[in-house]
């Protein structure tokens, strides 16, 4: 059984992002030119920071540069999170989706635009958005071996959001901390 160097790749540093908290999301190595480039996605519930992000760069060049792995010629490292629109493969990837809309291509050929309310091992409770805006959103429950492919959907002007602007508007002078105060 061969295995490909993304696979001894991803041996290699599942371990490491295990230790630091992280789910090692995916794994690419490309050719750049006379280099290689390796590029790295780490998430974790919650999400995760410049600074997380920051020592485990530092973690992974230190474990390529003791292993042989990417063997002697040069190469790119770089490493970051999974993009704002990520496909949604995995049950965490539901779970961190809680509250965000999602369009989902089911395996029957439909699609749905939904907003996730609750995500778990099998499946997800969705609430489906009405087509073109007629009707009221309808709740389903999503498991996971109807969808064929799911991506996050951003969104720019998210009633939730519009709210809080709204709420924020009503503070005063005194309710605003302004940094100059201090």
């Amino acid at each position: 059984m061969s295995t490909t160097p993304t696979d001894r790749l991803r041996a290699l540093l599942e371990p490491l992002a295990a230790e630091a908290g992280l789910d090692l999301e995916e794994v690419r190595v490309t050719q750049a030119g006379s280099r290689r480039q390796v590029q790295i996605d780490v998430d974790a519930d919650g999400g995760v920071d410049l600074d997380a992000i920051a020592e485990f760069s530092r973690l992974v060049g230190q474990a390529l540069d003791d292993s042989d792995v990417m063997g002697d010629a040069p190469y790119l490292l770089e490493v970051g999170s999974p993009g704002a629109e990520r496909l949604l493969t995995q049950p965490r990837h539901w779970r961190r989706a809680e509250g965000r809309l999602v369009k989902a291509k089911l395996a029957d050929g439909s699609e749905i635009v939904a907003r996730v309310l609750s995500a778990d091992e099998d499946g997800a409770l969705v609430e489906v958005q009405p087509v073109k805006g007629r009707g009221k959103a309808k709740e389903r429950r999503l498991e996971y071996t109807e969808v064929g492919k799911a991506r996050v959907q951003v969104e720019f002007n998210r009633k939730d959001d519009e709210k809080l602007l709204d709420e924020s508007e009503d503070l005063g002078p005194d309710d605003t901390d302004d940094a100059s105060d201090h």
